[in-house]
């Protein structure tokens, strides 16, 4: 199983992704990196900022912006937004989280590969240590999603060693065991042979059959509803 897995995951809460979601998430986190990068204002963004405005006003008319998803008693309600599948890369669709590769080699062990852009920066070209936190939380739950045992965030310490770079390739390592009802994994992120952070995750073992419905996909809203 590989990073590049197609969604729904093992685990199987939610939907997958529109594909138009993950070229976005791909063309705005390119585009942030170049626009963070500027010396100067530029006539090329007024333009830009006007028609992204535009083109997020029509999206609107086909979309329900909600902070509620369809799941559990709102599942098949089309007043809320449908709940993407989290449990592989987030960031393949949500240019907000990181984007990584992941191999899973076996139910205890998993790595692969990232890369922070400049938009992830903290100080002065290393990786923000909160994006780190929120990149550790991600691996380490589609890890459990695709051997389809995973559970919720009990506790997530991370130790930071040393700076990490922004724009290097930079390798991961995740191995886990259980404790009883809890999940335990152990991560670490390297750039080269160096130990750049480490993170240790506790999580509740969560049973598939007990968690809440997901509802589907629906026609697009009217305008005005």
């Amino acid at each position: 199983m590989t990073g590049e897995a197609e969604w729904p995951s093992s685990w199987g809460f939610g939907l997958p992704p529109l594909a138009q979601a993950t070229a976005f998430a791909e063309a705005v986190r390119d585009l942030t990196e170049t626009v963070l990068a500027l010396d100067e204002p530029s006539p090329v963004l007024d333009d830009l900022i006007t028609r992204i405005r535009s083109a997020g006003q029509a999206l609107r008319g086909q979309a329900r912006v909600t902070a509620r998803p369809r799941v559990g008693t709102h599942a098949g309600s089309a007043e809320f937004r449908p709940y993407l599948d989290h449990g592989l890369r987030i960031g393949a669709y949500n240019p907000v989280f990181p984007e990584y590769t992941m191999t899973v080699l076996e139910e205890t062990r998993a790595g692969g590969t990232v890369r922070f852009p400049v938009p992830y920066e903290g100080p002065p070209g290393c990786v923000h240590g909160g994006f780190l936190a929120v990149f550790f939380d991600a691996v380490i739950s589609h890890h459990g999603s695709e051997t389809g045992t995973a559970g919720k965030t009990r506790n997530l310490e991370l130790r930071y060693r040393r700076p990490t770079p922004l724009g290097e390739t930079l390798t991961f390592e995740i191995r886990r065991t259980a404790e009883g009802r809890d999940i335990v994994s152990d991560a670490s992120l390297f750039h080269g042979p160096r130990l750049t952070c480490a993170a240790r995750s506790r999580n509740v073992a969560t049973r598939r059959d007990q968690l809440p419905a997901v509802g589907a996909r629906m026609a697009r809203p009217k305008r005005g509803i």
